[in-house]
């Protein structure tokens, strides 16, 4: 009987032009500069009593602020740094494709998800365990732009790496029932995992080691701030 197989390319899988459209669409979506603001919307509706006083400060819609807050730190300063760094030609691709091009941006985001991390914290508003989210994703990016140095470790594995260790720091550290969510954090992180493969954009022991960095400096940052 005749077997099929799929075309490789100097032994590595050659996938069909729509499946990696779908694949590059997926990259997208998880984007890990979006994470932190989906994490805090759902955190906010899940646990509003944790968030009363931004509540009280809304101006245009409930919790707008701290969206907006987010929204700055995590997505807005963030491209801007990339779009300059593009402008300027320290960045070749939005990509990011080559670890050179990831050093600007690393460094960046230090700077800002610690400054999001070192404000919410300061005005003592926030539930810890928010506090350790944010500290969590400025351990993480400093973790990944040390290892940067060697190897070109997946952002996007390390992001979604961090909403597991987040979860798990939920459930073991302060007994929160978040089992349902882990379970479907797993299975997008999976899907993520699997769209960064079929991009080629990273061997299987980039992929890995994103998830352990992400989950590590979440568990780092819950033992810092408790």
């Amino acid at each position: 009987m005749e077997q099929t197989t799929l075309p490789t390319t100097d032994n590595q899988l050659v996938f069909s032009p729509l499946l990696r459209k779908i694949a590059l669409v997926i990259s997208y979506i998880t984007h890990p500069l979006f994470i932190p603001i989906i994490i805090t919307v759902l955190v906010v509706r899940a646990l509003p009593e944790y968030f009363i006083s931004f509540a009280h400060e809304s101006i245009r819609f409930k919790y707008d602020l701290l969206y907006f807050r987010v929204l700055s730190i995590s997505v807005f300063f963030p491209a801007l740094v990339l779009l300059l760094g593009l402008t300027l030609k320290f960045v070749d691709s939005v990509h990011m494709r080559s670890q050179r091009d990831r050093i600007i941006p690393y460094v960046a985001s230090t700077i800002f998800y610690f400054w999001g991390y070192y404000a919410f914290k300061r005005q003592g508003v926030t539930p810890p365990f928010f506090n350790a989210f944010f500290l969590g994703i400025f351990i993480a990016v400093v973790m990944a732009m040390v290892a940067n140095t060697y190897v070109k470790i997946s952002m996007h594995t390390t992001g979604w790496g961090g909403v597991i260790g987040f979860l798990l720091m939920l459930m073991i550290g302060m007994q929160m029932n978040v089992s349902f969510p882990l379970i479907i954090t797993f299975f997008v992180a999976g899907i993520i995992a699997t769209a960064r493969l079929i991009l080629s954009a990273h061997t299987p022991a980039e992929i890995y080691t994103g998830f352990i960095i992400g989950i590590l400096a979440q568990w780092i940052a819950y033992a810092i701030v408790g």
